[in-house]
C-alpha cells in the first residue's frame, strides 16, 4: 500500500482490476477545498492512457514489478523472442507489449517489466537511444540548408523516420526511441 504522497513516475498500481503505471502526476492544493493529485495512468495490459484524480492521502495498492535485462533474438508468428541475460531462458512476448518494435535489431539488449507475483511480462522497453543505418533516402539538394528541412528515410530495421537533408544512404544515425526522432549522425 502507498499513499498519494508516494507517487512517482513509473510507479505501478493495481487500480480498477488492472495494472497501471504512472506516466504523469501533479499535486494540486486549490485555495478552496481539499488537496488532490491529478494523474495520467497507462494500462500495462491494453496500453490505454487514462486521466484520474485521487484525493490527497488516499491509499492505493501498488503492484510489485521487476525489470529484467533481456536480449532480442528473433520474431516469430506469436510475437518476439527474447533471452534472459541472467538465466538464459527464452520467452515470447506479443507485439502489442513492445513499443516501437520496428527499432529492434537482433542481438539488441532491452528491459522487460515483469509482474513479480505472476511472472507475466507486462511491457518491453527499448533503450532510450539506438543507432541504426539508413538503407534508403532521397538525396538532398546541394545548398538547400537554409531551413531545418527534413526528408523521409528508411532504416535497416524497416522503420521510417524523418532526417535532415544532409543524411545519405549508408549513414548511421542515433534515434530517440521514445519520440521516434532523429538525434544525430554517428561516425562509423
Amino acid at each position: 500500500m502507498a499513499s498519494t504522497a508516494d507517487f512517482k513516475m513509473g510507479l505501478c498500481l493495481e487500480f480498477n482490476n488492472d495494472l497501471f503505471t504512472i506516466i504523469d502526476f501533479q499535486h494540486v492544493k486549490p485555495g478552496k477545498g481539499p488537496a488532490f493529485v491529478r494523474t495520467k495512468l497507462k494500462s500495462l495490459n491494453t496500453g490505454k492512457i487514462i486521466d484520474h484524480t485521487f484525493n490527497a492521502g488516499v491509499k492505493v495498492t501498488t503492484a510489485r514489478v521487476e525489470t529484467r535485462p533481456h536480449q532480442y533474438l528473433f520474431e516469430e508468428e506469436s510475437g518476439y523472442v527474447f533471452m534472459n541475460n541472467e538465466t538464459f531462458e527464452q520467452i515470447t512476448i506479443p507485439e502489442k507489449l513492445v513499443d516501437n518494435a520496428d527499432f529492434m535489431k537482433e542481438g539488441q539488449n532491452v528491459e522487460i517489466m515483469t509482474h513479480a507475483e505472476t511472472e507475466t511480462p507486462l511491457t518491453c522497453m527499448l533503450p532510450a537511444f539506438v543507432t541504426l543505418d539508413i538503407t534508403y533516402t532521397e538525396t538532398g539538394l546541394k545548398g538547400d540548408t537554409a531551413t531545418n528541412t527534413l526528408k523521409p528515410a528508411t532504416l535497416e530495421t524497416g522503420a521510417n523516420i524523418m532526417v535532415p537533408l544532409f543524411i545519405n544512404e549508408g549513414d548511421s544515425v542515433k534515434i530517440d526511441t521514445r519520440t521516434r526522432a532523429y538525434v544525430e549522425r554517428v561516425k562509423k
